[in-house]
């Protein structure tokens, strides 16, 4: 039998699909949120911490199969961080609510985007284009142009 040499195989590597970003410190918070400490510089932001949000990622599909008591003592094994099993519940429902919302805003800017399009068609259609076009107006120029750029970065990411 003939061997041939099919060389090293390089298996591509996974993406670091989280880009953990600085947030904003709730004024009236009284705790800092589990994977976030003060920022040294300015204290109204919060750092992330890396391995504590990678450990929560985790924990949210261990989820499917332990309790929230068994995982927020995971996290504390893991990370060295407490995290109570009410904090991890609010903590999990407040990104879910947060990503829901975000799903509908971009939603709602695709169809003011399309509705915009359809619009524009219908008055060149009736052959009312002109000097006072409504799509001629700055407030038109203005909300398209928000809707365009919001979509473009929406669809880059």
């Amino acid at each position: 039998m003939n061997e041939r040499d099919l060389g090293a195989w390089i298996l591509p590597q996974p993406k670091n699909k989280h880009h953990w970003v600085r947030i904003p410190k709730h004024p009236g918070a009284r705790t800092i949120p589990f994977g976030y400490k003060e920022c040294e510089d300015d204290p109204a932001m919060l750092d992330p911490i890396p391995f504590e949000l990678e450990a929560l990622e985790k924990a949210k599909i261990h989820l499917k199969q332990y309790s929230l008591a068994q995982v927020s003592n995971w996290l504390y094994k893991t990370t060295g961080r407490e995290i109570t099993r009410d904090g991890l519940r609010k903590r999990i429902q407040n990104e879910q609510t947060r990503r829901r919302k975000a799903a509908y805003y971009r939603n709602i800017a695709k169809r003011l985007h399309q509705a915009l399009l359809k619009a524009k068609e219908y008055e060149r259609a009736l052959g009312e284009e002109g000097d006072e076009s409504i799509f001629d107006r700055e407030r038109y120029v203005s909300i398209d142009a928000r809707a365009r750029e919001y979509l473009d970065s929406v669809c880059d990411e």
